[in-house]
C-alpha cells in the first residue's frame, strides 16, 4: 500500500464512521430526552441534543489509534493500547455526565488517572535512561487534566471545539509528517477526519452538541498525540504549544480572571471571549469566523515559524501567547461596552 493510501483510508474510514455514529446518537438523543435547555448559563436558544462527540470517540479508537501500532515506526501494542484506555475513560465518565449530572470529584478522578496513564506511557522511554524523568509525571499528569477540563470549558457555542480540534490535529499531522512519522501522521488525520464528520452536524444552527463525551476526549487526544509528537523531537513542544494557544489562552484568561475575582471559578459561567463576542455580536458564526480567521493568520504562521526555526521555538510561543493574553483582555473590554451601547441605545 501506498504512503499516500496508508494516510487516506484510515482518514476516509474515520469520516464515514463519525457520520454514522453522530447520526445514531442524534436518534438516541431525541429518544432518551438528552437534550441541552436554554439558560442563563447557556450560549443557545433552542433545545438540543447533546452527545454527538461519541461519533469522534469511536472513530478515534477504530481508525486512529490502531495505526500508531500497525505502521512501522509507530509505538508497541501495550503502549497504544494504556492511550486507548485512557481515552475510553475520559469519553465512560463524559457519557455518564451527559445522562445525568455527575459530582465533579469522580470525574477529577477518572480524568488524572486517565492523564497519568498517559504520562507514563510519554515517559517511559526517558525513564529508562534516566530514573529521575518520572519527576515530570505528576507535572504532565496535571497538564493534561488541565486540557480535558479546558477543552470541555471551551465547548460552549455551535463549533467552536469541531473547529478548533480540525485545526490543531491537522497541524499535528503537518508536524509528523515533516518527522517522516507515517503512523503518527496517520492517526492526528484520521482524528481529524473524525472530528469533520462531527463538524457536519455542529455548524450553527447546531442539529447535535459534542457533549462531555466528545470534549473532554478531545483535551486529552490532543494533549496525547502533542505528547507523542514531543517524545519523538522535543524543539516540537513549542509548535504543539502554539497550535492549541487560542482555547489554551482563553481558558487561561478567564480562569485567572474569575479567581482573581473571587468567585467559583470551577462552575458553569460565560466569561470566556468566545462566549463575551458571542453575546456581543449575537452569532455564532461571526465568533467561529473570528477563531479561525485568528489561527490561520497568527497561530499558523508561527507554529510553522516555530517548527521551521526550532531555537526560536520558546521566543514565538512565548510571543503567541502575550499577544493570545492581550487579545483577550482587549476583545473583553470591546464587548461590554458594545453590550453597554446596545441596552442604552435600547
Amino acid at each position: 500500500m501506498s504512503v499516500a493510501a496508508v494516510l487516506i483510508v484510515p482518514a476516509l474510514c474515520a469520516f464515514a464512521i463519525s457520520i454514522v455514529v453522530v447520526v445514531a446518537s442524534l436518534a438516541y438523543a431525541h429518544r432518551r430526552g438528552l437534550l441541552d435547555q436554554p439558560g442563563q448559563r447557556r450560549s443557545h436558544a433552542q433545545p438540543t441534543p447533546r452527545g454527538g462527540g461519541v461519533g469522534i470517540v469511536i472513530a478515534v479508537l477504530l481508525c486512529a489509534m490502531p495505526w500508531l501500532t500497525v505502521l512501522p515506526g509507530g509505538w508497541p501494542p501495550a503502549n497504544v493500547i494504556v492511550l486507548s484506555l485512557a481515552l475510553l475513560a475520559v469519553a465512560a465518565v463524559g457519557w455518564r455526565d451527559d445522562h445525568g449530572g455527575l459530582p465533579a470529584l469522580p470525574r477529577f478522578a477518572v480524568h488524572l488517572l486517565a492523564s497519568i496513564a498517559v504520562g507514563a506511557v510519554l515517559l517511559w522511554p526517558f525513564a529508562q535512561v534516566d530514573p529521575k524523568a518520572w519527576a515530570w509525571l505528576i507535572a504532565i499528569a496535571l497538564v493534561f487534566t488541565g486540557s480535558i477540563n479546558a477543552h470541555n470549558f471551551m465547548d460552549g457555542i455551535d463549533a467552536i471545539l469541531s473547529l478548533q480540534a480540525l485545526f490543531v490535529l491537522s497541524g499535528y499531522a503537518l508536524l509528523a509528517h515533516d518527522l517522516g512519522a507515517t503512523a503518527l501522521t496517520a492517526a492526528c488525520l484520521a482524528s481529524a477526519a473524525a472530528c469533520l464528520g462531527f463538524l457536519l452536524f455542529n455548524l450553527p444552527p447546531a442539529r447535535i452538541f459534542m457533549g462531555d463525551v466528545g470534549s473532554g476526549t478531545l483535551g486529552l487526544l490532543i494533549a496525547t498525540l502533542a505528547g507523542l509528537l514531543v517524545q519523538r523531537a522535543p524543539a516540537l513542544l513549542w509548535p504543539c504549544a502554539i497550535l492549541a494557544s487560542a482555547f489554551v489562552a482563553d481558558a487561561a484568561m478567564t480562569l485567572a480572571s474569575r479567581v482573581l475575582a473571587q468567585k467559583r471559578w470551577y462552575t458553569a459561567h460565560r466569561e470566556h471571549l468566545y462566549q463575551w463576542l458571542a453575546r456581543a455580536g449575537g452569532s455564532h458564526a461571526k465568533t467561529d469566523g473570528a477563531y479561525v480567521l485568528w489561527n490561520l493568520i497568527i497561530v499558523a504562521p508561527a507554529a510553522w515559524a516555530a517548527a521551521r526555526w526550532s531555537a526560536y521555538g520558546l521566543v514565538l510561543c512565548a510571543a503567541v501567547y502575550a499577544l493570545s493574553a492581550a487579545t483577550w483582555w482587549f476583545g473583553k473590554r470591546a464587548c461590554l461596552h458594545a453590550m453597554r451601547d446596545a441596552r442604552h441605545a435600547a
